[in-house]
Parts: structure tokens; sequence; C-alpha cells
């Protein structure tokens, strides 16, 4: 076969022919008399060998050495390239991702771009001092996306919450951003998302949608702030977290924030402490969360002669704590 022929088979140029001839990939063609180099049906058939190596990312020493070593270990060579492939991908992500902050902060000049640049620098700092103050110095533009990235991975506790401040000084955008947070698959993202939400008066509808979360953690978070609220949705979860002894006090005293719930949490309390009896630790928590209700007087009275110590002695100690003058019972 002549190199059109070989060029139209295999789709490789005719320059890059002679550029694997050339690096020892194939070997020297025979001419022709008229001066045309012949490829026969092996040289088609390495032309293609080497091009499928190539398209796994290979270099031309590779892809040699695999074709002319039959004891090569192309899997190493695999493992290798696919270590690489991952290092290359994450470094490109990243740059895309940086990208897209400086774009999305509308600056064009040079100071401008550079400024932001050194900010989203020091935002993925090793160094959280470096972070911290990155983040307490955030000025407009600001790169929203980056910013509200950071304070979502961010596990350091002074630094979380620099970023929280900064992300609620960048105003809608910037929560609507963290909202999106809450959809994240990982838990401890879900979580920082929320810890940020709560500060924002006008999240409710978000903290809507964590009370539905899976992790107790940003379910029982989002139910104390729609409880401070005035959510009564949030009602079941805050008085199954007492008897839990899941951040049972809050709970309490979300639950005492609002008049008009008391009638019926405390029928609820009662119901619960009469589902449980003997020593279960879970009715001295009910218990003591009728401290927070001045109408529980009648079920804190027939809480003294409970056959639980504990319940017993807590009751008597609310009670007597309501009059100081009363003299505990028995």
């Amino acid at each position: 076969m002549l190199i059109g022929e070989v060029v139209e088979l295999s789709g490789v140029s005719a320059r890059m022919l002679r550029h694997y001839e050339a690096r020892g990939l194939l070997p020297t063609t025979r001419r022709l008399s008229s001066g045309y180099r012949e490829y026969s049906d092996a040289d088609l058939r390495r032309i293609f060998h080497i091009e499928s190596l190539r398209t796994l990312g290979m270099s031309l020493e590779q892809v040699r050495s695999a074709l002319d070593d039959p004891d090569s270990d192309l899997g190493e060579v695999v493992d290798q390239l696919i270590g690489e492939t991952g290092r290359r991908l994450r470094r490109d992500s990243e740059l895309l991702e940086r990208l897209r902050s400086v774009k999305s902060t509308g600056v064009g000049d040079t100071d401008s771009v550079l400024g932001v640049t050194a900010l989203l620098t020091a935002l993925r700092s090793t160094d959280p001092g470096r972070r911290q103050l990155s983040a307490l110095s955030v000025a407009p533009p600001v790169p929203v996306p980056q910013l509200v990235r950071s304070a979502l991975r961010e596990e350091d506790p002074n630094v979380a919450g620099a970023l929280s401040w900064a992300v609620l000084q960048a105003g809608d955008a910037a929560l609507a951003e963290v909202g999106r947070g809450l959809h994240s698959r990982d838990a401890a993202v879900r979580l920082r998302a929320l810890r940020i939400l709560v500060q924002s008066p006008g999240s409710t509808p978000e903290l809507r949608v964590a009370l539905a979360d899976s992790d107790p953690a940003v379910s029982h978070l989002a139910a104390l702030e729609l409880g401070r609220r005035g959510e009564e949705q949030a009602v079941g979860i805050l008085l199954g977290m007492i008897p839990a002894g899941h951040r049972d006090v809050e709970a309490a005293e979300a639950l005492a924030l609002h008049p008009q719930w008391e009638a019926a949490v405390i029928q609820q309390i009662a119901a619960e402490l009469g589902n449980r009896t003997g020593p279960d630790p879970a009715r001295a928590r009910l218990t003591q969360a009728l401290a927070e209700f001045p109408g529980a007087g009648e079920l804190l009275e027939s809480l003294t002669a409970d056959d639980n110590r504990r319940v017993r002695l807590t009751a008597r100690s609310i009670l007597d704590s309501r009059a100081p003058g009363r003299r505990p019972r028995g």
C-alpha cells in the first residue's frame, strides 16, 4: 500500500506517519523505484495499535515500549496514566472554578482581577489564620461561588465563623448559593450550610427543607430555629428531641417561647411520660422540660408521687423553685 491508501484507511496524516517512522515506532518502509513508500499489512496493523494506545494518553515512548516488549506490564502503565489524568483533571477543575469565580465578580481591569485572585488563593491556604483573615477582609467585588464553597468545606470553627460572616455580608446571591448546599450528599456540608442560614431571618423556606433531613444534627438544628420563629411544623421534632436527649434543654426552651403551644405540649409530654415506665432516663428529661411551662403545675404535682426517684426529685425541685417558701414533701 502506498502512503495515500494508509492515510485513508487509518486516518493518520502522512506527516504523522513519517514522524512515527523517525521516532522508531514504525519500521523504515521500503521505497518503490518511483520513490514512494510502500506499507505492508503488518505496518497498517501496527499503526492501528499505535493509535489505540495513544487514545489512552500514552506517550510515544510508552507506546513503543508496549509494542516492542511483549513482557512489558501494560497494566502498570495504565495505572500510572490513571493517576496522572486524575491529577490533571483536579488541576483543570480548580482552574475552571477559579476562572468562573473571577468572571462572576464582573471585574475586568488588571488590578481588580489580581485582587480577586489573591483572595481566592488566600481562601484556599493551608493556614487557618490566613483563611480567617481573608474571610474577614472580603470586600466587593466578592467571588460568591468560591466564597460559599470555602464556607461549606471549612472545618476549623474559627475560620467557619469568619466565612459565615463574609457570606452573610455578600447578600442574597450568596445565601441562595448556600441554600443549594442543603442538597449535598455530604451531611457535614448540609450542616455547615444550615449553620449559615439560621443566621438569616429570611431563610425560613430553606429551614423547612432541612427539617426533613435524614441526618439528626441537621433536622434538629432546623427544628430549633423554626421553633424559635414560631413555625408549628417543628413542634413534633422538638418534642421528640426531649426524651431522646438531643439538645433537649434547647428544644424545651424553643417550645416554651410560644404560649399558644403550651397546652398541647404539656399534654404530649404527659402522654409520653405515661408511655414510659420504670427507670427510663427519658422520663426525667421530660419532667425537667416541664420547668419551662408555667401551666404544668398540676402535672408536676402528680409526678412528685412517681415511682421513679429522679422524676419525683425533679418535679419537686421545679415546684420548689416556683414557690421558695414551699417545704418539700416526703
